[in-house]
């Protein structure tokens, strides 16, 4: 039978750079990023070598000028005429010295102010043009980070074709660069096997699946079957149809690197409704009773995949229960603006530091009700918590009092 080669892989939509739930700051200049620090540092230190070396040149012209000494010579005869100073006229000498010690020391203390406020504006201009300059240095400096963050950005939304190329002197930064561009090399050649991988896998799941669905469908189509295996075969295609599905949905997954490309309306409580009438043979053969109210809750996700999710915790509360008198609520709603489906069990009493042990792959809790048993391998709760990663949602476990579980999953609407 030729099988026809599976499509491309679908691209992964780019993934948000921030964190959503942070806000953004009001003004971008607020951010202390290396370029402002630089900026601050270059300015900072020339205003502080300005303020020294102004310092240094008031002292040494305040002691040139001697402010606050007598003059060095004296009138001892005749009188003297300023257009500067107000100097008495017909005084003794020892007055008229005095006046004039006064007078030259006011025009010291003024040359030296005069000095002082024009330095101080001459050391403004030039600590603006000094942040201005270390500004645009800072810049030219921190270009090649400039092109590396623009990168990793562009790698972010699933470019791993991109490179930083960057050129220039043999430095710390292209250093950086080129063990990035390295990095990234080796993340396409991975990522590239994973796609390869992922479309061999494909192929050798569809092809039994094919196979099977067409014997069954060819089986029904016999008039002369007994009607008991015309409901087997019903029930048998039924299942396979739903296999397909799910591969289809996990492998889409697997493309997609963790993130749903094509997303549905999809209503929480039409998929716990279907889990729950998956599993009502077995709660019913278990003796576990199955309640709780499930509302309408609509997330934009993959249908058969959020099934999954629903069909994993309910199987899982209905099979690690207690021997009599248990009991699963199945619940969905929306809280705070988000959909949330929550399963809840009695069952033996689960320590709180086992909890996160549940959602790794293969590990099971300590305990004669989970190890070794034949109820399932260990990865009904790691496909749980991937799928709900995936639509953008998580899932919380937390012991019951008096034994048992509460699993929440949150998902955005």
């Amino acid at each position: 039978m030729a099988v026809a080669s599976s499509p491309a892989p679908p691209q992964a939509p780019p993934k948000p750079t921030w964190d959503p739930r942070r806000p953004a700051p009001p003004l971008p200049w607020l951010r202390p990023t290396i370029r402002i620090r630089l900026t601050l540092l270059y300015g900072g230190m020339f205003l502080i070598a300005g303020i020294l070396l102004l310092s240094i040149i008031y002292l040494i012209a305040a002691q040139a000028l001697n402010v606050g000494s007598e003059l060095p010579f004296k009138i001892t005869q005749g009188s003297v005429a300023s257009d500067i100073c107000n100097l008495p006229s017909g005084v003794s000498p020892d007055v008229m010295n005095k006046a004039m010690d006064s007078c030259v020391n006011d025009q010291r203390q003024h040359a030296l102010d005069s000095l002082l406020s024009r330095s101080l504006l001459a050391l403004l201009g030039l600590a603006i043009i000094a942040f201005a300059f270390g500004y645009a240095m800072a810049g030219r400096v921190l270009s090649p980070l400039g092109r590396i963050l623009r990168t990793a950005r562009a790698v972010a939304g699933s470019d791993l074709s991109r490179r930083i190329e960057l050129d220039g002197p043999d430095d710390e930064l292209k250093e950086l660069a080129d063990t990035f561009d390295d990095m990234l090399e080796r993340l396409e050649r991975a990522f590239t096997a994973q796609q390869r991988f992922v479309g061999n896998a494909s192929h050798e799941l569809r092809t039994p699946l094919a196979i099977n669905r067409t014997l069954l469908e060819v089986h029904l189509s016999d008039p002369g079957a007994p009607v008991e295996l015309r409901q087997l075969g019903k029930t048998l295609l039924a299942t396979n149809e739903r296999s397909e599905q799910l591969v289809e949905g996990l492998l889409l997954l697997a493309r997609s690197d963790n993130q749903i490309v094509e997303r549905k309306p999809v209503d929480l409580a039409e998929v716990a409704g279907q889990a729950i009438d998956q599993v009502h043979g077995e709660a019913e053969a278990k003796g576990v009773a199955i309640r709780g109210e499930q509302k309408s809750a609509v997330v934009q996700g993959n249908g058969v995949l959020l099934e999954r999710i629903a069909l994993n915790l309910v199987q899982n509360a209905v099979r690690y229960n207690v021997p009599e008198g248990g009991w699963v609520e199945v619940t969905t709603e929306v809280q705070h603006g988000q959909a949330v489906l929550t399963v809840t069990n009695t069952g033996p009493v689960v320590p709180a530091y086992e909890v996160d042990n549940l959602f790794e792959p293969f590990k099971r809790l300590r305990g004669a009700d989970r190890t070794g048993s034949d109820k399932g391998v260990g990865l009904g709760l790691s496909i749980v918590r991937s799928v709900a990663r995936a639509h953008g949602g998580h899932i919380v476990a937390q012991p019951r009092e008096g034994g048992g579980l509460v699993m929440r999953v949150t998902l955005p609407v």
